[in-house]
């Protein structure tokens, strides 16, 4: 599977720094359980484990893990549990109660972004993309979308940021705050030159609030896009591409050929 990105550890970083709070925990945690919470582990749902213990599923600087509480309650051990098959016993258990919770509630964090809208609102296929208004590639994967957006298929979500240039989150800020955002962004995609203007604080604590996201997610590229797939499974899950995608990607992004 490539939720998010190429690996397992990886797939966390648009799902984890985001402060998180430990949900499913109705009573207190057991002590070990605490005390690992105490040092910065975030706790986010028990589940079931062999030989009378129980899993606690968590997740800490971009990496998630399981956490085993011993029969007796006094000893938690952190790692990945096999069985006498060699079968892995802990991944299944990360997905269902870390990793897709989480992408959840980062699909929130992105609806509830500064975005601008490119396209027809009620296309069904929706994709959001960091775009800075300095980056080349965020050009030219506007230009390569241009099909499927003109056709009704596709809505792009460009969340404004400000990272490349000095100049960037001035000019991040003139596009969301312009009249019509999504002509001043089309007519900016288009090649028009665009100088930064004076803009309310509003406007400029919105593209502060993009960039922290953009961080806190652990990105380190413009264009970064994230999409809903569904899985082989049947389960409706989220990707990513950082960068400007292949050929290949593109089409998984939009979610057909070019129309």
């Amino acid at each position: 599977m490539n939720y998010f990105s190429l690996t397992r550890l990886s797939s966390l970083l648009l799902l984890t720094s985001i402060g998180a709070t430990s949900v499913g925990h109705a009573e207190e945690l057991p002590a070990p359980v605490q005390a690992l919470a105490n040092q910065g582990l975030t706790i986010h749902g028990q589940f079931e484990a062999p030989g009378g213990m129980r899993g606690y599923g968590a997740s800490v600087q971009g990496q998630d893990m399981a956490i085993y509480l011993t029969p007796d309650g006094e000893h938690a051990i952190v790692g990945t549990l096999m069985d006498s098959q060699g079968n892995d016993l802990t991944e299944a258990q990360l997905d269902e109660h870390v990793r897709a919770p989480l992408e959840a509630q980062t699909w929130e964090l992105l609806e509830e972004s500064h975005w601008i809208q490119d396209g027809d609102k009620d296309a069904p296929r929706v994709i959001y993309t960091f775009t800075d208004a300095n980056c080349p590639y965020c050009r030219q994967l506007w230009e390569q979308s241009r099909p499927w957006v003109e056709a009704g298929d596709v809505q792009l979500r460009h969340i404004m940021v400000g990272i490349l240039a000095p100049n960037s989150p001035a000019l991040a800020a003139t596009l969301l705050g312009a009249d019509d955002p999504s002509t001043a962004l089309y007519n900016h995609s288009k090649g028009d030159s665009l100088s930064a203007s004076a803009q309310p604080r509003d406007i400029e604590e919105q593209v502060y609030a993009n960039n922290q996201l953009f961080e806190e997610l652990g990105l380190y590229a413009t264009p970064t896009s994230a999409f809903l797939r569904e899985t082989d499974n049947g389960d409706v899950r989220i990707d990513r591409i950082q960068g400007l995608p292949s050929e290949e990607r593109m089409i998984e992004m939009m979610g057909s050929e070019a129309p």
